[in-house]
């Protein structure tokens, strides 16, 4: 493995992916990594910054299920069954819902009036959105791109934030397994929709596009609030026009790439991606990744191991006798000597590992070369086997590392003493003639090489040169839709200005007419009154009259009684007298009778 990896300033933001072994690359600032061929060998090692402070996750973008890792623990990968789109009754129900929302005309309040621009005024104008129209991420996710965007548009920033903190800690699965079903619920709404095309995103608003491609991808950092990436960036990763690696971001097909996993994977990139798992993550500098020879593909070695990439077989470089463990890309089909590379590894990249990385790379080493066949195989194997025994007894990891480099040197020393036996024998003309045409075959696939990198860089200059000059002419384009959207604002303004005038002068003339007409309120109001004391009089008039008659009446019929009652009087008086002339005469007649009952007694 003959070819230096190494960052390049000045190569373009999709530049190719970077270390020993790292398809992976690094969102260090400034340089971005890309390829050189070298005759000499492997270059130096690359320097990459750490990424502890920005977590990226891990996606798969085939699938409807998506890993949600952090960047520092590719393996730990987890799935779960998607749910299933709303039925066609519930999507109808929220489209009609959002078209109404659509039509109900917001508050508009106007303030702040200023003069602008010769005297201009200039109004701001707030929409006020109610709290039942607040949006959620199940209404941007499955929402019309246009309806969703004017409700953004209509809403504070704040509003837009909040929804994007917490799609970010959906994705970094902090809420358990409820969350990342709600994600993958989320994601089902998004990846099921028929009505996505870049004409329609272009009118998204940002932080909605943003959302989209963060629940698409899986990948966290595009909801970041200081994040610098382009609409139309954006929404080449949405549709696998780009890469999804925010270190990378690469025009996909990588360097127009027609092999087997490039024209067939959507959305992979052959710069910084795995050509099994089609994920990427930042393990630069490391045995864990390993490089093809001949395509610059990359593969995870777990990846390679698990699916049976790496075996024995007869070694590329060497006589039809020199065996050793090959890995065996998947893109182009040919072998790569692991050998070589792990040694390139060791002697280029161990410096800039950290202590706790030493014993993955040993194990790394260890589990490639486990079915090795070869002498040198296994002695690998051995001295692998070894240091993992002493690791874990405590001895230092640099230590390691360093007798690591020793026994490679000692490799490469008895590949020396080999050579230079045979050397010393006499050789046929012959097979002088054949190891001549061989090193010239050989510096002649080195030159056609160093030729292709050279243009492949070209390519890439030229490709990021074509992209400056979209962005360019994309932030004319912004810059020309702003200057129209602040003429459309005047517009508006003036048309508000106009209104606010005419429901003045509506408002004057309905003052006017309502003057008129509390005068003439007023004029009935006199007349009523009149008219009320006047048929007061009259009733009280009538009142009193009918009340005479009926004192008439009844003073007519006590008079009747008295004249009766007299009529009556004498007959009453006369038996009266009757009753009492013989009530005397009883009492006298007693009275006399007792007198006599005394005078007899008496007399006795």
């Amino acid at each position: 493995m003959k070819r230096t990896r190494s960052f390049m300033e000045g190569e373009e933001n999709g530049g190719t992916g970077a270390g020993a072994g790292a398809g992976p690359t690094s969102l260090s600032t400034g340089a971005l990594p890309s390829y050189q061929q070298s005759a000499g060998g492997r270059g130096a090692a690359l320097g990459l910054m750490s990424l502890s402070q920005l977590p990226i996750s891990l996606s798969n973008r085939d699938g409807a299920l998506l890993a949600i890792e952090h960047a520092k623990d590719s393996s730990d990968a987890a799935t779960a069954s998607s749910r299933g789109a709303w039925n066609a009754e519930q999507l109808t129900e929220y489209e009609g819902k959002q078209n109404r929302h659509a039509r109900e005309p917001n508050t508009v309040e106007i303030n702040n009036i200023k003069e602008e621009n010769g005297g201009l005024p200039e109004q701001t104008v707030i929409h006020r959105v109610g709290s039942s129209d607040k949006l959620t991420l199940k209404d941007i996710a499955c929402g019309p791109i246009d309806v969703i965007a004017e409700q953004m548009h209509g809403q504070p920033d704040e509003v837009s934030e909040e929804l994007k903190v917490e799609l970010r800690e959906i994705l970094n699965g902090t809420g358990g397994i409820q969350q990342r079903e709600e994600f993958i619920l989320l994601q089902t709404f998004v990846l099921n929709r028929r009505d996505l095309f870049p004409e329609s995103l272009v009118q998204a608003n940002r932080n909605q596009l943003q959302i989209l491609v963060a629940l698409k991808t899986g990948i966290p950092v595009f909801l970041l609030p200081n994040i610098s990436v382009t609409q139309s960036i954006l929404i080449e990763v949405f549709f696998h026009k780009r890469c999804r690696n925010m270190a990378c971001q690469s025009q996909l097909p990588g360097d127009e790439c027609a092999c087997e996993v490039c024209s067939t994977k959507s959305g992979f990139c052959n710069v910084c991606m795995c050509t099994i798992c089609s994920k990427f993550d930042f393990d630069v500098n490391t045995c864990r990744w390993i490089g093809c020879d001949v395509c610059s593909h990359w593969t995870h070695t777990d990846c390679a191991i698990r699916v049976g990439q790496v075996t024995m077989g007869v070694s590329p470089k060497g006589s039809g006798s020199s065996h050793g463990m090959l890995f065996n890309c998947r893109a182009c089909k040919n072998t790569s000597e692991l050998l070589g590379w792990v040694k390139d590894v060791f002697n280029n990249c161990a410096a800039d590992w950290e202590v706790g990385e030493i014993a993955k790379e040993v194990d790394c080493v260890h589990r490639i070369f486990l079915r090795s066949e070869d002498l040198k195989g296994k002695r690998l194997l051995r001295k692998s086997e070894e240091l993992l025994e002493r690791l874990k007894s405590g001895v230092d990891g640099r230590i390691i590392c360093g007798e690591m480099q020793r026994f490679f040197q000692e490799l490469e020393a008895e590949d020396s003493e080999e050579g230079k036996g045979e050397d010393a024998k006499m050789i046929e003309p012959q097979d002088a003639c054949n190891r001549i045409a061989e090193v010239v075959q050989e510096a002649v696939a080195k030159m056609e090489t160093v030729a292709q990198e050279k243009a492949r860089a070209l390519k890439r200059a030229r490709l990021a040169l074509d992209t400056s000059t979209k962005e360019l002419d994309e932030k004319k384009r912004e810059l020309q839709g702003l200057q129209l959207e602040r003429q459309r604002k005047k517009h508006e303004i003036e048309e508000l200005e106009t209104i606010v005038k005419l429901k003045l002068a509506e408002s004057e003339m309905f003052q006017t007419r309502a003057d008129e007409a509390r005068s003439e309120a007023e004029k009935l109001q006199r007349i009523v009154v009149d008219k009320s004391e006047k048929a007061e009089e009259e009733y009280t008039a009538r009142y009193l009259q009918l009340r005479l008659n009926e004192v008439e009446a009844q003073r007519r019929a006590l008079f009747e009684k008295i004249q009766l009652q007299d009529h009556s009087r004498p007959q009453q008086s006369a038996l009266q007298m009757a009753k009492i002339q013989d009530l005397l005469k009883r009492v006298y007649s007693q009275k006399e009778f007792s007198d006599l009952k005394e005078t007899s007694g008496s007399g006795l």
